[in-house]
């Protein structure tokens, strides 16, 4: 692939998985939770704030550590990847569960930006995956529970945004 083409496809990816495009952005998502509104599941909806921003955390985290580490081993689907529980514990927990969601997101961001990351090999340990389905998969699976949050959210009279 040619420098540039090359540096535009990363460019693309980091946007895709930081500045929102069509969708919300994941800092405005967390901003319009007031923290009495963390563990509440409207009516018909089967996730709290909580809940979402919990799986987005996990899942995040495991394709990343599939990604670097040849002997992780993931957790178990479904129980895993979700929490215990329809409201975080404490503030601390939900403070922690935001700031480990945007360090992973950096460590993808700086994985992606760096020229010696070949974005099309396979990863060894894998079945075929590359850094560039994972960036991708990613990118996907924010976007598909961000736009929940912001269903509940709606629902729960917090997003003010069109």
């Amino acid at each position: 692939m040619k420098k540039e083409s090359d540096r535009a496809l990363r460019q693309h990816l980091i946007y895709l998985l930081t500045d929102g495009g069509a969708h919300a952005k994941f800092d405005d998502g967390i901003a319009a939770i007031p923290p009495k509104l963390r563990g509440q599941k409207p009516a018909g909806m089967p996730h709290s704030p909580w809940m979402l921003l919990e799986h987005m955390r996990i899942a995040q985290w495991d394709i990343l550590e599939f990604s670097r580490n040849p002997k992780y081993k993931s957790p178990t689907w479904p129980q895993d990847y979700w929490p215990p529980t329809e409201a975080p514990p404490n503030a601390a927990a939900w403070n922690e569960s935001v700031t480990k969601f945007r360090e992973d997101l950096r460590f993808l961001e700086n994985l992606i930006a760096n020229p010696n990351t070949d974005l099309f090999a396979k990863i060894p340990w894998g079945d075929g995956q590359t850094i560039l389905r994972e960036a991708l998969l990613v990118a996907d699976h924010n976007a598909y529970h961000l736009g929940q949050l912001v269903v509940v959210l709606r629902l729960l009279g917090a997003w003010s945004k069109t």
